[in-house]
């Protein structure tokens, strides 16, 4: 056992503190030596922020041998300790903070007992250039304060969360079940076996379908913060398992929706940057963002307009870019305005990029590679000779270009958007993060903000996403709880399916998507008839979701709601580029946890318990 703290290290920087005998807790820094006689060691709090002397002699004033001076010369630094001693003041010190740590500089403690509480082994070894690797999370969390101020970003974001709708916004938090069955909502699921012979279940994608049942079940206004588990490939914004701020709302529809998350959304930034972002927040449709941006979650920071010009190119030009009948073709500006406007210096830049891997896709597109010119008004047309005198004349009253900026074309085959994304829309994205990248042009600060709405309620089927296992080659946009949005979709779905347009709307910030949300079929036959009609799935499929038709059939209200991705969210607001850097306990782009070496191999007891056979490959 060990005495309790009198006080916290870090309140010891006021002032007032008279002289006393305090006891402390926290862990040793490194030991400067005066003497053998004499010793300095900084005593770091428990979390780490502050740092007190704690001042060490051989003998007490009254010439007594101290035994706590030779305990303290024999533990190394990084040892939980409880020190014991006499709070006095001493002169300022003009030292500077150890590192993250801020130091007490008006008060020191003359060191009466110490109690180490553990060993610190020798062989681990911490300075502040020291690099751990994932298998050693805990010391990556314990040197690293980044990482710890982030995890206290991400419990009072939490807070504020559960404030604004539980407080302000008369919110419910309930929990839904992890322990689900398998149903295809549209991403790959983690299976749960069980002892029973062949019956499993599946940990939740999203608490969805729980959501939708409480809207049936006489709750007005549910959210919760909620674990989701997907078995996705991995990327820098994607986990395995990860948390997702989740509502729902009866009687309502997407305004009601967005604009709880816009009270939300303002009081995050206010509270937690400084930052007073636009109200309302602005908007955009799928249609007008892929159009212009060439992206369903564009980073509008970027400026760089993309617009349609097949009908101004010579036929000849874009024969050069393109095979395809009939192309649209489309036109950005970059500007690389921090590179003095020197064509000779952009043309080395693109041609670098273009030679680079980063390229490869670009270069590689079956619709053909983009066209790049570099304006230069010392050549002809200032080079864009290929243009024609016509072509080039509008395209210059289009873009207002300047000496040194590039003039991007890329052609498309002539069909509705589909997807998350155009090719030039992606290079895009490329060419900027390259310039970025090589200090041309300055990295884009501060947040924006984007709705955006009015997605196709259906998407041609992918072979990397499984979708609703349909026969129609379609699978839902969002998922396939989403309403058509208005009674004309609501009649095409009878006609012409591709072209109903969802209540869908994506939350984006700075070319993230936080997270998606959509006013949701309450209606049992136009859900049945969405599953077996338009997305066709078989029978077997169907009856996966039987439990939320028969919840939609007693009277269930119209409802709408949303999910954001918390990590994420977390990640965008400190400017993380990884989730991974606000999360405790990530996963690898592996799907494993390197520290508690997850997912562990399954003995041949095991197996047997849960009925399983593994497969040879």
């Amino acid at each position: 056992s060990f005495p309790p703290a009198t006080h916290e290290i870090k309140d010891l920087e006021k002032p007032e503190f008279p002289r006393q005998g305090v006891v402390l807790h926290g862990y040793l820094g490194s030991r400067t030596d005066l003497s053998k006689k004499f010793y300095f060691v900084p005593l770091l709090s428990k979390d780490l922020s502050h740092s007190i002397q704690i001042v060490s002699s051989a003998k007490s004033h009254g010439g007594r041998q101290h035994p706590a001076h030779e305990i303290l010369k024999s533990l190394s630094s990084n040892t939980p300790v409880v020190i014991t001693g006499l709070l006095k003041v001493r002169e300022p010190a003009a030292s500077k903070d150890l590192g993250d740590v801020k130091k007490i500089k008006t008060q020191e403690v003359e060191l009466w007992e110490v109690q180490p509480l553990n060993e610190f082994p020798k062989d681990i070894i911490i300075t502040p250039d020291t690099v751990f690797h994932p298998e050693n999370r805990h010391l990556q969390i314990r040197q690293d304060k980044k990482l710890r101020d982030a995890f206290d970003f991400r419990a009072k974001a939490a807070t504020i969360c559960r404030d604004v709708f539980s407080k302000d916004l008369g919110f419910i938090e309930i929990e839904t079940p992890l322990l689900f069955k398998s149903t295809p909502e549209g991403a790959r699921e983690f299976i749960v076996p069980t002892r029973r012979k062949g019956l499993a279940y599946a940990l939740p994608q999203s608490p969805q379908q729980f959501k939708q049942i409480l809207m049936a079940s006489g709750v007005s206004k549910y959210y919760q913060i909620a674990r989701c588990f997907r078995d996705e490939d991995l990327r820098a914004d994607r986990q395995p398992e990860f948390t997702q701020l989740d509502l729902e709302v009866a009687f309502a529809g997407s305004e009601d929706v967005m604009t709880c998350i816009e009270v939300l959304i303002r009081k995050l930034w206010q509270d937690l940057l400084e930052i007073q972002l636009p109200s309302p927040l602005p908007r955009m449709t799928y249609e007008q963002a892929m159009s212009k941006f060439g992206s369903d979650k564009p980073d509008i920071r970027l400026g760089m307009s993309i617009y349609r010009v097949d009908h101004l190119l010579p036929a000849q030009l874009i024969s050069m870019i393109s095979d395809v009948s009939q192309p649209v073709v489309e036109v950005m500006l970059f500007q690389l305005g921090a590179m003095d406007s020197d064509p000779k210096a952009t043309r080395a830049f693109i041609n670098g990029f273009m030679e680079s891997a980063n390229a490869n896709d670009f270069k590689d597109n079956p619709d053909g590679a983009p066209g790049i010119f570099v304006y230069n008004t010392k050549q002809p047309l200032q080079g864009l000779g290929p243009f024609g005198f016509e072509a080039a004349e509008e395209i210059e009253r289009l873009l207002e270009p300047e000496p040194g900026d590039l003039v991007v074309l890329q052609a498309r085959k002539n069909a509705p958007f589909s997807g998350g994304s155009t090719p030039l829309g992606n290079l895009r994205l490329a060419i900027h993060k390259a310039a970025v990248t090589q200090g041309l042009v300055p990295a884009p600060k501060g947040f924006e903000p984007l709705w955006i709405t009015d997605f196709p309620l259906f998407s041609p089927t992918s072979a990397t996403e499984p979708g609703q296992g349909g026969g129609a080659g379609l699978a839902s946009t969002h998922h396939p709880f989403t309403s058509p949005k208005s009674t004309e979709d609501v009649d095409l779905l009878l006609t012409d399916p591709s072209k109903v347009v969802g209540e869908h709307y994506d939350l984006v910030m700075n070319g993230i998507e936080l997270g998606g949300g959509s006013r949701r079929v309450h209606n049992a036959e136009m859900q049945r008839f969405i599953m077996e009609k338009v997305l066709k799935m078989t029978p077997e499929r169907l009856s996966e979701f039987s439990h939320l038709l028969e919840v939609l059939r007693a009277g269930c209200p119209p409802h709408a709601g949303i999910a954001l991705g918390f990590d994420r969210l977390i990640a965008v607001m400190l400017g993380r580029e990884s989730v991974r850097d606000v999360i405790a306990f990530p996963k690898n782009g592996k799907g494993e946890d390197m520290l508690v070496r997850s997912p562990g191999v399954m003995s041949e007891n095991v197996l047997k318990t849960y009925h399983l056979k593994l497969q040879d490959e």
